[in-house]
This record gives C-alpha cells, sequence and structure tokens, in this order.
C-alpha cells in the first residue's frame, strides 16, 4: 500500500472511532430489570426512578418484572446482557447477598457486575394479620413464642432486607419463627391480608398502602426514627428493642464490562433524577430517604454490608439453601 493510501486508511479509521466515542448514549431505550413481582416496594421504586430518567434524558426507560429464584433470574438476565449500559437491574440489598443465601448462586453480585448507583434507603415496617389481636410489638413476641406453631412469617425473598429484619425480630424475641418464602412482597402482603401467614416485615413502601388501609395491622418500624409516611406508628426502639434498627436499601447495576464512561454517565443521570424526586417529595411519599453516592461508594457500601449480614445470618443458623 503507498504511504498516501496508508495515511488516508488511518484517518479514516480514526474519524470513525472518533465518530463512534462521541455517539449519543443512550441512543435508544433502556431496559430497567426488576426481579421481583410488580407492585412491590422494589417495583414502585424503580418505576418512580425510570420515569424521571426519561423525563430527563428523553429516551425511553422499559421497567419489566422478573421474579423468580430469589431475584437470581432478573439478576442473571442483566448479567449476561450485552454490557453497552441499555439493560440495567433495579433491586435491593437481596442482590447483595446472593451468595450467602444460596447454595448454588448462579452469579457473584461484588464481581460480576458494574455498580451504576445506589438511589435510596427506606425503613421496614411489620405488619400482621387482622384476624391477630396483639396492636405491640412485645405482644406479637410473646404470642409467636408462647404458640410458635400459629405463627409463619413471610420472605419475599431470602438474603432480603425484609429476611434480615425478620431474622432480627425472631432473635430479638428467642423465637423459633417459621417462615414462607415468596416470589417478591405483592404476593406475602396478601397472604397476610387474607390471614394465610401472620407476619410481614419489609419495607414501608410496600406495606403502607395495605395498612393505611386497614387490610393489615401496623405494628412497628425499624428505623431509628418515626418514619413521616406513618408518624403514628412506633419504633421497634420505642417498643423496648434498642438494637432492633434496619433499613430496605435500592441501587442499580449494569452487566460487567460495560464501558466506564456509561457506568458514569449513568451515574450522573440517576444522581440528578434522585435529587429532582427529593426535591419535589416524591421519595418521601413512598418512605424514601435519597441516597446519591459515587460508584465506588456504592460498591465499598455493598461490601460492608455483606460482611454485616453474614453475621447476622450465621448467627441466627442461616444455612443457605
Amino acid at each position: 500500500m503507498s504511504i498516501t493510501k496508508t495515511v488516508l486508511a488511518f484517518t479514516f479509521a480514526a474519524m470513525g472511532s472518533v465518530a463512534f466515542a462521541q455517539s449519543k448514549f443512550p441512543d435508544g431505550p433502556i431496559k430497567i430489570i426488576v426481579p421481583f413481582a410488580a407492585g412491590g416496594g422494589v417495583d414502585s421504586a424503580a418505576r418512580l426512578i425510570a420515569k424521571q430518567m426519561q423525563a430527563n434524558l428523553g429516551t425511553p426507560f422499559i421497567v419489566e418484572n422478573k421474579p423468580g429464584a430469589n431475584g437470581t433470574i432478573g439478576g442473571k438476565t442483566v448479567q449476561t446482557s450485552p454490557a453497552d449500559g441499555t439493560t440495567l437491574l433495579f433491586s435491593a440489598g437481596t442482590q447483595a447477598l446472593t451468595k450467602q443465601v444460596m447454595a448454588n448462586p448462579p452469579y457473584d453480585p461484588l464481581t460480576d457486575f458494574a455498580y451504576v448507583a445506589r438511589v435510596g434507603e427506606a425503613p421496614l415496617m411489620m405488619v400482621i394479620s387482622n384476624s391477630q389481636p396483639q396492636t405491640k410489638l412485645k405482644e406479637v413476641m410473646d404470642a409467636a413464642k408462647q404458640f410458635p406453631e400459629k405463627w409463619t412469617a413471610g420472605l419475599p425473598a431470602l438474603g432480603a432486607p425484609s429476611h434480615l429484619g425478620t431474622l432480627m425480630f425472631a432473635k430479638q424475641g428467642g423465637l423459633n419463627l417459621a417462615t414462607s418464602v415468596y416470589k417478591g412482597t405483592a404476593p406475602a402482603l396478601t397472604d397476610v391480608a387474607g390471614g394465610h401467614i401472620q407476619i410481614l416485615i419489609d419495607s414501608i413502601i410496600s406495606l403502607q398502602g395495605m395498612a393505611k388501609s386497614g387490610k393489615v395491622k401496623p405494628i412497628m418500624v425499624t428505623s431509628a426514627k418515626r418514619s413521616s409516611v406513618m408518624p403514628e406508628i412506633p419504633t421497634a426502639v420505642e417498643s423496648g428493642f434498642p438494637k432492633f434498627v434496619a433499613e430496605s436499601w435500592y441501587g442499580i447495576w449494569a452487566p460487567k464490562g460495560t464501558p466506564e464512561e456509561r457506568v458514569q454517565f449513568l451515574n450522573k443521570a440517576t444522581n440528578d433524577a434522585v435529587r429532582q424526586l427529593e426535591k419535589a417529595k416524591a421519595l418521601e411519599s413512598l418512605g424514601i430517604e435519597a441516597v446519591t453516592e459515587t460508584t465506588e461508594e456504592f460498591r465499598k457500601y455493598t461490601a460492608a454490608y455483606i460482611a454485616d449480614s453474614a453475621d447476622l445470618l450465621k448467627s441466627s443458623g442461616f444455612k443457605p439453601e
């Protein structure tokens, strides 16, 4: 090849690389996978943030529910998607504890995903079936201890904040509490309302609707102070259990190998949306306290959360399933 042709070829190749690098992202729809059934707290938070990001970026954000296998069906969908930032996972702390609660985990959440953004925290709330006469936390604990065969707690997913909250409840009360695992919060909550199970501890986002309508009975929240969403409900601390403090949290992940510039773009876009929703008090109405972090802060938070949660699981005698 002549020098002239070589120079031209190099020039066109370089122009093509620059054009690709400068191509607008996102230039098409972004899919957000929620690994739980529609109608739960994770789903509600995902749809709220997706709607704000769509308005900000002018790009369709499509939320798709893929429940099952402790949230890993949806997680695996994202992990094996093209690493281009167009398929994201919106989940809770459940995602972080995949290796701690599954005997054969399909992936390692710390190393098999790109961390995009942690978006919020929310206290857990305990609700019980209206068929139960108890109205206070200690009364529930005493009844569950005296008649363990009559009390079953629902678990939306193993390793979910609700699971950890339920373990804390059993530990605080010295209970041998039966549990039933569901494919998300919505079906578990339906069974509490129907009296098929007696207890559910989960994000206040998920439970407040039925609690306010009287379909289930709220007992307490696990935050250090009362929630602005339902300020009439006492905390576990107020109820005589100072160490019973827990929270749910939510985050966004992308497939491992997603270009760093796209991860950082998504981090900024997510944080911008969260700030806007916080200012409009849209997150507060769900019971969520906004969180805006860098990708590295998100990763460090998750590593610490895994370590603390692993200790609770171990001390409670939990065995991966």
